[in-house]
């Protein structure tokens, strides 16, 4: 079942403030565990941390908020931007980090950014504004009234879904930081004062319990010491987690030794996945890449993993990766066609932590890790900038569980489908979305490029 410890705003009463999710903001480190095994255990955490340099209210996140309502369609353009976001931040990764695997939420990192956006102000919030792809909003408040209407879509899909997901979100803030009130009531679920300035590693200690709670004990001590300190005065915390099965299994009889290729002169074995059945598959000549989808298990399935799997060739990632845009991402994701595949699939598992403050500069975030930061939204008396942002992720698959696939040798590039059954073999580099089906969001995105050491 699908589970999220945010309040969420009733559209009966569109008016009515509710708390969204956050990542943490501050000197810290951000990790990210995400478990595949029989089950798809994606698990992630981003935290960011800052120090000072330095009754809900109608002028909030706007000049008048109390003026602005929901429109029907915002959510679906937070969807939109969330793809683009994804998009972009997944070849700043792949930049930052060539040559390995991957594994991140962008979805989680999307919600702890739009946290930061609406405690920013004027260049600050540009920056971010242009970073998140929400231009489409004509102030803070229309986004908002998005991020709440996704959030309540998706605690009633919970109700009915033999899927797990669950992404909460905490602001903490020292004792002496200054909040605006009304900002206290927006975030009142969200919001725990902490006294990093007398008990930094007790702080330190209970954020981490918290990460390690919500990711039910796989993300453990995402903040090392000395990530907390005296200085710190907000922490903006983010952590997810998602458990799904197969719809169709992998037969661990099936399974083989089977050589997987990093790259032409890179051969590695490792146990195979093998199975047979009727899939969404579809050859997206735009991408130059074949697409397979496999749903996790329910009477519905809403939650899928999608490969793309591009011709065994040196630069067979990076040439998908330079032409995927959020258009051509919409296009692959909605063309595919049942049909009869066997498949090969790796079992693998493997942890990546990836320093994200150079990764969000690269995609636009502007100056939220520099002094000359303003995050005044937070707090009007007390100049917050954020220090740095570390993400840990970690995936494991298996028969029973979400899986990662790779790409096919064999595979040409024509209009024309070839015979029944088509054959989809993962042995080399591929890249892979955890992606809900029904809101179109994508909780997670990785690349993987073999077994690791």
């Amino acid at each position: 079942m699908y589970e999220d410890s945010n309040q969420i705003l009733s559209l009966d009463n569109p008016r009515e403030l509710v708390k969204p999710r956050i990542q943490v903001y501050s000197r810290t480190t951000c990790r990210r565990e995400i478990k595949m095994r029989v089950r798809i255990l994606p698990l992630s955490c981003l935290i960011f941390l800052a120090t000072t340099v330095h009754a809900a209210l109608p002028t909030c996140l706007t000049e008048n908020d109390s003026a602005q309502f929901p429109s029907k369609t915002d959510h679906l353009n937070l969807y939109s931007s969330e793809q683009a976001f994804t998009v972009s931040l997944l070849d700043a990764i792949n930049k930052a980090t060539p040559s390995e695997n991957i594994f991140f939420s962008p979805y989680s990192t999307f919600h702890a950014l739009l946290l930061a956006y609406f405690g920013s102000s004027q260049e600050t919030e540009a920056s971010l504004k242009n970073a998140l792809r929400i231009n489409w909003a004509q102030n803070k408040m229309q986004v908002m009234h998005a991020y709440r209407h996704e959030k309540q879509l998706r605690a009633r899909a919970a109700k009915n879904s033999s899927i797990e997901f669950n992404s909460a979100d905490k602001i903490y803030v020292s004792k002496e930081t200054e909040l605006r009130d009304c900002m206290k009531n927006v975030f009142n679920e969200e919001l725990e004062t902490k006294d990093f300035l007398q008990a930094p590693e007790e702080s330190r200690n209970d954020i981490n319990k918290w990460v390690e709670g919500v990711t039910r004990g796989h993300i453990k001590d995402i903040l090392v010491p000395g990530t907390i300190t005296q200085l710190t005065k907000l922490v903006l915390a983010n952590a997810a987690y998602f458990k799904g099965s197969w719809s169709n299994k992998f037969n661990p009889d099936n399974t083989r030794k089977d050589v997987f290729y990093s790259s032409p002169d890179k051969q590695t074995f490792v146990d195979m996945m093998y199975k047979k059945g009727t899939f969404n598959h579809g050859l997206n000549e735009r991408l130059g890449a074949h697409v397979l989808e496999l749903p996790y298990e329910g009477e519905d399935p809403r939650m899928s993993m999608i490969i793309f799997l591009p011709p065994f060739d040196v630069n067979g990632v990076e040439n998908v990766l330079s032409k995927l845009t959020p258009e051509s991402l919409e296009q692959a994701l909605n063309e595919g066609m049942p049909r009869e595949i066997e498949i090969k699939l790796p079992k693998f598992s493997f942890e990546k932590s990836v320093e994200f403050r150079p990764v969000l500069e690269r995609i636009g975030v502007g100056n939220i890790f520099e002094p000359s930061a303003n995050f005044s939204g937070f707090s009007e008396k007390q100049n917050l900038n954020l220090d740095d942002a570390i993400h840990k992720a970690k995936i494991e698959v298996d028969e029973e569980g979400s899986t990662a696939a790779a790409a096919t040798v064999l595979f040409s590039f024509r209009s024309s489908r070839p015979l029944e059954p088509a054959q989809f073999f993962c042995d080399h580099p591929f890249l892979f979305l955890i992606y809900d089906v029904q809101s179109r969001a994508i909780l997670f995105a990785g690349i993987y490029r073999g077994p690791e050491k």
